[in-house]
């Protein structure tokens, strides 16, 4: 049980993260080579959708 959880805070730890640093840089590879396409622009919102790239402020007062 306790081992599972440990995987699943791997996975959301480790993987995630990579995961949309890996399609935020294709998306930026493809806009570079062949200019903003529906495919570049929908890798960009995936990768922020999975991990913006500003941190949302929170006030405590």
């Amino acid at each position: 049980m306790i081992q599972k959880r440990i995987a699943q805070w791997a996975v959301m730890a480790i993987a995630v993260p990579l995961a949309a640093a890996g399609a935020r840089r294709l998306s930026h590879t493809l806009e570079a080579r062949r200019g903003p396409s529906g495919v570049s622009r929908l890798l960009t919102r995936g990768a922020d959708l999975m991990r913006p790239q500003k941190a949302k402020r929170r006030r405590f007062f």
